[in-house]
């Protein structure tokens, strides 16, 4: 084996690179997978064909297929995260069209035909009513000009002949309808502004007749300070849910007035429900649940034996699992790890037997090269502590000078009820091969470490997540494994309202990279979609109430105290932080000369999804940390010009 050169901590040449991690690319966060008997069904997002979703098909013998064809994009808007895109039964598929919103019906070997109106009235969350002839979906309807969008529970024509039925309304938000193996009940959830779903929701069950109306509805669990999710039916007829009641998000069974705990556990059976879809548990028989669990070092899977709730866990070498789901004995979910990208796994649960199906990124990556994160929990504010993982500097090739601290780049999730874990994360491994060190905090108000954590932020977003970023890498520097003269602070959406808060009311970054951030809190809520519109309301306070502290959370007021350079990225489609946010921050960056630089992308929405911009943020960030820190980047890289600097 050759030595290893000596060089700069952000210098080292890569073989990590932005062409590897995009070529052949596909991306599963947030997508779907469902069985039809034997057929497996998953969605894919491509940057490479700008960012389109495809729904896939393997059949039985192994042989995959795109079931939507070119100039569809699988994709639906509603509460604009979407999710709950396609539905499939008898090798139909159902799914919402990007470009119109439109439900469309593709028979086998068919073309899509839409069974909805021309108009803006979106779906999400469709369920299959094989006998009625019918689907139950979410609806958001926003042909109510002037007005917030009205959403409800509807049973749909699976033709589009006949007329739709309502099925609930009246609340701000519905979800998760799900029909009992009779036929003769569907199950939702339900929640009210100013609460999020994972604040307080409610679960309900509708009597059904003959063709498919309401006749009687009663609440079975949930309350405006219990978050329950993920109602699911046995085979034989029992309803089950998740509640954080607990204070983790744990598996009930509803019993008559009342409802039984099962495996009580203090791990996270579910997550936020940021997206439309997600499955936390399926059954893979009448006697057995399978289910994923969440604890601080990555997720498991599990088998629970009923009625008694034991649990056995399945060993895997993933520490990343996702949305779950159980047919003729298999199991199907997205999983990843540190190592391994993100694919589609299927399970024989008799044999134990995994089979790959389809794999995100078939890059290879050598080992050796590869950044491990490691779990910290670190002291914060209030004398609590906080979690994160750490991502080192390596480089098989590569080792830095003598006594060189490396550079670090603090990572602040959105939501910003989300979490960072130890996953499959490339854009950080293209960081640590060349040299830089990442923290992915986990900061107070993360979910996967339970409901009272996930509390913390509650009226404190931009104190609680702000101080835990900083007291994160005041921890690592301490240790000795990060350059205290070179640290940067990213993050996206509400991790880039972190970012800029942090850059503007705190003297400690030496930089900062906002992607698609808040900086105005009052222009937020004016101007966002009806989902988050309240959600300020829990995070900071009652508007406009306290309009004092929207002001005194919105970085756009202190900009005059930006004292190192801060790079913005935003997408000029975005309807969840629009992009007068980043402009209007922009703005007093130039009238007050203080150094930025600013980087829109035409056709881009919350989050980058396109092949071209997703390299000009990866790049442009790295270009933008070389000129501050003080390194020769190993490749070349499109410069970004950095104004007053």
């Amino acid at each position: 084996m050759s030595a290893r050169k000596v060089a700069p901590y952000g210098s080292w040449a890569s073989t990590v690179t932005v062409d590897l991690l995009l070529k052949g690319t596909v991306h599963m966060r947030n997508q779907m997978l469902r069985w039809d008997g034997e057929d497996l069904y998953w969605s894919e997002l491509r940057p490479d064909e700008a960012g389109r979703i495809v729904v896939c098909r393997r059949d039985p013998g192994g042989a995959i297929s795109d079931v939507t064809p070119p100039g569809f994009n699988a994709r639906t808007r509603v509460h604009e995260y979407g999710g709950g895109h396609f539905a499939v039964s008898g090798g139909t598929v159902w799914f919402t069209n990007y470009k119109d919103q439109r439900l469309y019906r593709q028979d086998r070997g068919g073309k899509p035909r839409p069974i909805t109106p021309a108009e803006d009235v979106r779906h999400a969350d469709m369920v299959v009513d094989d006998r009625r002839g019918r689907l139950y979906a979410v609806r958001e309807d926003h042909t109510t000009r002037g007005r917030e969008a009205v959403n409800s529970l509807v049973s749909l024509d699976s033709t589009g002949e006949r007329d739709a039925i309502t099925v609930a309304s009246g609340n701000d938000f519905y979800s998760s309808p799900k029909l009992s193996p009779d036929g003769n009940r569907v199950a939702w959830t339900t929640w009210n502004h100013p609460n999020m779903p994972w604040d307080g929701s409610e679960l309900w069950v509708g009597e059904l007749d003959r063709d498919g109306h309401v006749t009687s509805s009663r609440k079975i669990a949930g309350s405006d300070r219990e978050s329950v999710l993920q109602p699911e039916w046995s085979p034989t007829g029992d309803l089950y849910f998740l509640s954080d009641r607990s204070d983790w998000w744990n598996l009930y069974r509803a019993r008559g007035e009342g409802d039984e705990s099962l495996c009580r556990r203090s791990a996270e059976f579910g997550a936020p429900q940021w997206a439309f879809g997600m499955r936390f548990y399926a059954f893979a028989g009448p006697d057995e649940i399978v289910c994923l669990y969440s604890e601080p070092g990555g997720t498991k899977l599990g088998r629970i034996e009923l009625p008694g709730g034991a649990m056995q866990q399945v060993g895997l070498l993933y520490t990343s699992l996702h949305n779950v789901q159980t047919s003729r004995g298999k199991v199907a979910l997205f999983a990843g790890s540190a190592t391994l990208a993100e694919r589609v796994l299927t399970i024989d649960l008799g044999s134990g037997a995994q089979e790959v199906v389809r794999v995100s990124n078939p890059a290879h990556v050598d080992p050796a090269s590869l950044s491990i994160p490691k779990p910290i929990e670190f002291p914060t504010e209030g004398g609590l502590t906080a979690h994160a993982f750490y991502y080192p500097p390596r480089n098989q090739d590569f080792e830095s000078p003598p006594g060189e601290k490396p550079p670090l780049v603090v990572h602040c999730h959105g939501g910003p009820t989300a979490s960072g874990g130890p996953t499959y994360a490339f854009e950080y491994q293209y960081w640590t091969s060349r040299g830089i060190a990442v923290v992915d905090v986990n900061y107070g108000g993360s979910s996967g470490y339970g409901r009272a954590y996930r509390m913390r932020l509650n009226g404190n977003w931009g104190v609680v997540d702000v101080d835990d970023c900083i007291n994160a890498a005041r921890y690592l520097v301490g240790q000795g494994l990060a350059d205290g003269d070179r640290v940067s602070i990213t993050g996206g959406s509400a991790g880039g309202f972190t970012v800029l808060l942090s850059l503007t009311k705190r003297d400690f970054y030496n930089a900062g990279a906002s992607h698609f951030g808040i900086g105005d809190l009052e222009l937020f809520i004016k101007e966002t979609h009806k989902f988050e519109a309240r959600y300020v309301d829990t995070l900071v306070g009652p508007y406009p109430e306290r309009a004092d502290l929207y002001k005194d959370r919105s970085a756009v007021h202190f900009a005059d105290n930006l004292k190192v350079p801060v790079i913005l990225f935003q997408g000029l489609e975005d309807e969840v932080v629009p992009p007068s946010q980043a402009e209007e921050f922009v703005a007093v960056c130039k009238k007050k000369k203080l150094p930025y630089a600013y980087v829109a992308f035409e056709g881009e929405q919350h989050g980058f999804r396109q092949e071209k911009n997703i390299r000009r943020s990866i790049e442009g960030e790295m270009y933008f940390l070389s000129r501050i820190f003080c390194f020769d980047t190993a490749g070349r890289i499109e410069p970004v010009e950095i104004e007053n600097f």
